[in-house]
C-alpha cells in the first residue's frame, strides 16, 4: 500500500476496508481479515488493526464475535 504521509495509517486502512465492503469484496455476512491478516497485508501494528476493526464495528459495518472473528454486517433487505 502506498501510504499517504498526511493521513494516519489506521484511517487509510479503514478507508480501504470500507471500500472493499462497499464493492462486495467482503460481502454481507462475510468474514473480515483477522488482526494477523491485516498485519501481514498492510504491515501495521496490532493496535492499528484493532482500531480499524473497532471503527468498522462502531460505524455499523461489522460485528465482532469473540473467538470467531469480525464479519460484515448483514444489511436489511428493502
Amino acid at each position: 500500500m502506498d501510504w499517504q504521509p498526511n493521513e494516519s495509517r489506521w484511517r487509510q486502512v479503514y478507508a480501504l476496508m470500507e471500500e472493499r465492503i462497499a464493492d462486495g469484496t467482503y460481502p454481507p455476512g462475510g468474514r473480515l481479515p483477522s488482526l494477523m491478516e491485516l498485519q501481514q497485508e498492510f504491515g501495521i501494528a496490532v493496535a492499528t488493526g484493532q482500531k480499524v476493526l473497532r471503527q468498522l464495528r462502531d460505524d455499523g459495518l461489522a460485528v465482532m464475535y469473540p473467538g470467531l472473528g469480525t464479519f460484515v454486517t448483514e444489511l436489511p433487505k428493502p
